[in-house]
């Protein structure tokens, strides 16, 4: 039924400006602002459609993963931009020192970090 719909994801913040300059500046996507919020596009024809609700709560799930080559670089660039990693250590999700959960199933690596609304992104190399 749905097999040929174009798709795109979406998610709510709490301020729709630093949610813009969070996507755009710092993570150096495409923004473009629409009435109802922003529209963000990613690599591949990919779209993330951003929404300001005033009672925002952040998702506590991952809503968007950027694969990356190398994710000790991307981790040590979006240091650079002023953005922290999140570090676990639980049982089954422990990260090291630089906030990276490596292991031998799955992705090669992977971190995470918030936007500014509280919303997990992540950087993931694949393996």
């Amino acid at each position: 039924m749905f097999k040929d719909s174009p798709t795109f994801n979406s998610v709510s913040v709490d301020d729709l400006q630093k949610a813009r300059r969070f996507y755009a500046q710092t993570l150096g996507l495409k923004v473009a602002e629409q009435p109802e919020g922003l529209s963000v596009s990613l690599a591949g024809g990919g779209r993330l459609f951003i929404y300001p609700k005033p009672n925002h709560q952040p998702a506590t799930f991952t809503i968007l993963n950027f694969e990356v080559p190398d994710v000790a670089a991307a981790v040590a660039e979006l240091g650079r931009q002023g953005v922290q990693v999140e570090h676990y250590d639980g049982p089954g999700l422990k990260t090291d020192a630089q906030g990276i959960l490596r292991g031998d199933r799955g992705p090669r690596a992977i971190a995470w970090f918030k936007d500014p609304a509280g919303n997990i992104l992540s950087v993931v190399e694949p393996r």
